[in-house]
C-alpha cells in the first residue's frame, strides 16, 4: 500500500530507482532521511571569476562553454576525462578520473561541444596548464534558455552546501536530490515537534522553514539560524523523553525505607575509623530522605576517584536493610564483584556476620554470586538471597538468572551502569515485588552536559572531596625511549616495594601477539578503552611501536636486576576466578607486591598498601581511563605516584594530554577535556550498532546552554502533559530518534 506521508516515501519514488539506490549507500531510504542528511559544511558562494584572472588554490566558479572533450583509457587502465572549456576570451581544463572509462561515459555526453554551464572547484596547475579536478558542474537547458542561466547565476551566489557523499554520487547530485523533495513540500506535509508556543517564545522558523535554511540558504545567516533551531529540536526531542521517563517513575509506588534508630546503620556509622566527608553527609541525607518515600529513588552518584563513594552506597544499602528489605549490588566483572563484597565485608565487620558465631546482634550477611563460583558455595549464596539472611547481595550477570530469588528487593545499586542493557536492568527490577529504589554509581567524573544528555532522567548527586588522611597523587610523564628513566622508574618501584608499598603496572593488551586480523591490538576481554588503536601509522610517520603486553612484561620485570628478590604477580581477564582471586590476594597481602595487570583494575579495586601505578604506552589511553588507573594508588596514609610511561613526542597532542594529567587531579575537568578531545561521538551509543549518530547536530562539548533551555522546556511541557499527547509530533520524534538500540541505550541511563 502506497503510503500518503511524503516524508515516509521511499526515496526510489520520490527521485528516480537510480538515485534512491545510490542514496541508500548513504543509509538513507526515506525523503525524511534525506531533509535529515544535513550538509557537512557550506563553501564559499561562488565568485564568477574571468578565467583569465585564476589563481591557482582559488576556489572558484566560471561561467563556461565547452569546447571538446576526449575520453581515453590511461596506461594504469583507468579513465580519464579531459574537457577544454572557454569564457570566450580565455581557456581552462576540466580533469576527471575513475576506475574504469565506463564510468566516465556519462560525464563525457553531458559535457558535449557548445554546452554552456557553471564549473566550480579549486584551480590548480598541471604541467603549466590551469585545471579544475573533478568540479561541480552545472549545465544550462537549450543554450537559448536565458531562465536557466539565470536561475544557475542566483544559485551561484549562494552558499554551497557540501554533503556527505562517496565516489560516483558527489555532494550536487545530493543536492540535486534535497530539491527534488524539498521543493514540493509544504507546512501541513512536514509536522513539526517543537510547540507552537516554544517555537514563538525563542524565535525559531518551523521545521520546514529549518530545512529549506540548512539546504537552500541565500547566505550564511540563513544556515546558522536553521542549523540553531534543529539543534534545539535534537537537544528538546531528547530532553522530553528523558522528562517523560522521570515523570513515569515518579508516579510509580515503592516501598518506603526510613531509616530506623538503634539499628545496623546507626552501629556501621558508630565504628567507622574516620569522619566522613561534608559530602559524604550531604548526599547520604539525600539519599536517605528518599529511601523514606514512596516513590521511587532515581539516582546517580558519581565523584572523584577515592571520594568515598562506596561507603555511601553501603549506607544506602543497611537503611534498607534495617527497613527489612534487602539491597542488590551489580557489577560488570567478576573481579570488581568479588572486590565489592570483599570491601563490605570489611567495612562492616561483625555486622556482617549474620547467624555465625561472633556475629553481632541484628548482624546482616553480604552474599557474592558470580557465574563461577563452585556449585556448594553458589547453593549457599542463592539459599541466603531467596531467605532474606543476605540483606546485602552482590553479582554479576549471575544475579539476573531467573533462578537467583530475592526475598524483598528494596534496593538496587548498580556500578558502572553503562555496561548493562536494558533487558539485564529490568531483570533485576522484576524481583521486587514493587519497584525498587536505585543508585547507579559511576567511577568516571561525567561532564555536565554528559550527565543532562545521558542521565537527565536521574537526580545526581557529586561527592568532589576526598577523605581526610588521603595524602594525594603525584604524576609524571616517563620518556619510553630514554633507558635512564626507565631504569629509574623500575628503581622507584622497588623503593616503595621495601617501604611496605605495592605497586601496579598497567599494559594494553595480554600477549605480545594478540593482534586480530584488523590490526588493531585486541584489549584484555574487561576493556582497555585505547585510542586508534588501529592505526599502524600516524600521519604518514614510522609506524607505532608494538603495545606492550602483561605476558612478556611479567617476564621482563622478574629479570629485571631492580626488582630482584621480588615476587611478581599476574592479572588479566582471561584467568579464571579462582586464578584472579589467588593473584590479588597475593598481591593485597604483600606476598606478590608488584601486580602485573590489564585494565581489569581499573575501577573498584581498593589495596590501601598501593602507591604506584606504572602505565605502559600510556599515549594510547584515554585521559578519563588514566585518571581512573592512578585513582588505585594512594588510598592509605601514604602518597601515590603514577608514572605514565610514553614513546609520544614532544609537540604531540598525545604528549600534551599526558602533561594536561600530570598538571591536575580535578577529574571533572580532566573528563571535559577528553570527551573535547576524542568528540563525543553519539552520546545515546552509536558507537553501539554502527549506525550514524543520533544527535546530527548537537553537540554536548559546546550546545551546554541549548541543552539547558531545551530541558527546561521539556520539563515544562511533562508537567502540563506527562505522556505528551498534546503534541503528537514530538510523540513522534521521539519515536523515531530513540528507536531500537538507541532506546536500549537511553535505558541504561
Amino acid at each position: 500500500m502506497l503510503t500518503t506521508d511524503p516524508l515516509a516515501v521511499p526515496l526510489a519514488r520520490a527521485t528516480n530507482p537510480r538515485t534512491g539506490k545510490a542514496l541508500g549507500k548513504l543509509g538513507l531510504e526515506t525523503a525524511e532521511d534525506l531533509l535529515r542528511h544535513y550538509p557537512r559544511r557550506y563553501a564559499e558562494p561562488g565568485t564568477l571569476t574571468d578565467v583569465s584572472r585564476l589563481a591557482v588554490g582559488e576556489h572558484v566558479t566560471v561561467v563556461a562553454e565547452v569546447l571538446r572533450t576526449s575520453l581515453r583509457t590511461t596506461s594504469q587502465g583507468k579513465g580519464l576525462l579531459q574537457s577544454t572549456i572557454t569564457d570566450g576570451t580565455s581557456r581552462l581544463e576540466l580533469t576527471f578520473f575513475a576506475t574504469h572509462k565506463r564510468k566516465l561515459e556519462w560525464r563525457e555526453s553531458q559535457l558535449r561541444t557548445g554546452r554552456r554551464g557553471l564549473f566550480t572547484g579549486v584551480v590548480s596547475l598541471y604541467r603549466g596548464t590551469l585545471q579544475l579536478m573533478h568540479p561541480e558542474c552545472r549545465l544550462f537547458g537549450a543554450e537559448d534558455d536565458a531562465h536557466d542561466e539565470e536561475e544557475a547565476l542566483l544559485d551561484a551566489s549562494r552558499p554551497i552546501p557540501v554533503y556527505p557523499a562517496f565516489a560516483g554520487f558527489e555532494s550536487w547530485k545530493v543536492a540535486q536530490a534535497v530539491r527534488t523533495v524539498l521543493d514540493p513540500l509544504r507546512e501541513e506535509d512536514v509536522p513539526d515537534p517543537v510547540p507552537a508556543d516554544l517555537r514563538a517564545a525563542h524565535g525559531l522558523p518551523t521545521l520546514l522553514e529549518a530545512l529549506r535554511l540548512v539546504h537552500l540558504p541565500a547566505d550564511e545567516q540563513d544556515w546558522r539560524r536553521g542549523r540553531d533551531r534543529l539543534r534545539y529540536e535534537e537537544a528538546l526531542v531528547l530532553q522530553a523523553e528523558l522528562a517523560r521517563r522521570r515523570a513515569r517513575t515518579a508516579r510509580e509506588e515503592a516501598v518506603a525505607r526510613p531509616r530506623r534508630t538503634g539499628g545496623l546503620l546507626d552501629a556501621f556509622d558508630a565504628r567507622l575509623p574516620f569522619e566522613l566527608t561534608a559530602g559524604q553527609r550531604t548526599v547520604g541525607e539525600e539519599i536517605a530522605a528518599e529511601l523514606a518515600a514512596p516513590r521511587p529513588m532515581q539516582r546517580l552518584l558519581q565523584g572523584e576517584v577515592g571520594s568515598g563513594k562506596t561507603v555511601v552506597a553501603l549506607r544506602a544499602m543497611l537503611q534498607v536493610v534495617d527497613a527489612g528489605g534487602q539491597a542488590a549490588l551489580l557489577a560488570p566483572t567478576e573481579v570488581l564483584a568479588a572486590q565489592h563484597a570483599r570491601t563490605l565485608r570489611n567495612l562492616l565487620g561483625d555486622l556482617a556476620d549474620g547467624g555465625f558465631l561472633g556475629g553481632a546482634e541484628d548482624a546482616t550477611r553480604v552474599a557474592l554470586l558470580t557465574g563461577s563460583l563452585p556449585a556448594a558455595a553458589r547453593r549457599e549464596a542463592l539459599l541466603d538471597a531467596a531467605s532474606g539472611r543476605a540483606g546485602i547481595v552482590v553479582g554479576t550477570h549471575a544475579l539476573l538468572s531467573e533462578h537467583v530469588q530475592l526475598a524483598d528487593l528494596g534496593l538496587v545499586v548498580v556500578d558502572e551502569q553503562h555496561r548493562f542493557g536494558v533487558e539485564q536492568r529490568d531483570a533485576l527490577r522484576a524481583k521486587a515485588a514493587r519497584t525498587p529504589h536505585t543508585l547507579v554509581m559511576t567511577a568516571t567524573p561525567i561532564p555536565r552536559t554528559v550527565a543532562m544528555t545521558v542521565f537527565g532522567d536521574l537526580e545526581t548527586s557529586v561527592l568532589d572531596q576526598v577523605p581526610a588522611g588521603r595524602q594525594g597523587i603525584t604524576t609524571h610523564a616517563v620518556p619510553a625511549d630514554n633507558p635512564r628513566w626507565t631504569d629509574r622508574t623500575w628503581q622507584r618501584v622497588r623503593e616503595e616495594v621495601d617501604r611496605g608499598g605495592r605497586a601496579y603496572v598497567v599494559c594494553a593488551r595480554i600477549d605480545a601477539d594478540d593482534t586480530p586480523a584488523g590490526g588493531a591490538p585486541a584489549p584484555d576481554d574487561e576493556g582497555a578503552d585505547l585510542l586508534a588503536a588501529a592505526q599502524d601509522t600516524v600521519g604518514g610517520a614510522a609506524p607505532r611501536r608494538p603495545l606492550r603486553a602483561v605476558t612478556e612484561v611479567v617476564e621482563e620485570l622478574r629479570g629485571r636486576p631492580e626488582l630482584a628478590g621480588v615476587e611478581v604477580g599476574l592479572l588479566h581477564g582471561r584467568m579464571t576466578p579462582d586464578e584472579k582471586d589467588r593473584a590479588f590476594a597475593a598481591f593485597a597481602s604483600g606476598a606478590a607486591p608488584v601486580l602485573v595487570s590489564t585494565t581489569v583494575i581499573e575501577v573498584g579495586v581498593d589495596v590501601p598498601e598501593a602507591t604506584v601505578m606504572v602505565v605502559l604506552d600510556a599515549d594510547r589511553f584515554g585521559i578519563s581511563q588514566l585518571h581512573q588507573l592512578r585513582g588505585r594508588v594512594g588510598r592509605g596514609t601514604r602518597p601515590g605516584l603514577c608514572l605514565l610511561v610514553s614513546a609520544a613526542e614532544p609537540g604531540t597532542d598525545a604528549h600534551a594530554r599526558l602533561e594536561t594529567l600530570a598538571a591536575t587531579t580535578d577529574g571533572f575537568a580532566l573528563a571535559a577535556l577528553d570527551l573535547e578531545l576524542r568528540h563525543e561521538g553519539d552520546v545515546l551509543g552509536a558507537a553501539q550498532h554502527g549506525r550514524g549518530s543520533s544527535l546530527r547536530l548537537l553537540r554536548v562539548t559546546r550546545d551546554a546552554d541549548v541543552i539547558d533551555r531545551a530541558r527546561t522546556d521539556a520539563r515544562a511541557l511533562v508537567d502540563a502533559d506527562p505522556e505528551l499527547g498534546t503534541w503528537p509530533a514530538l510523540q513522534d520524534a521521539i519515536a523515531r530518534s530513540l528507536a531500537g538500540e538507541r532506546e536500549e541505550y537511553l535505558d541504561r541511563a
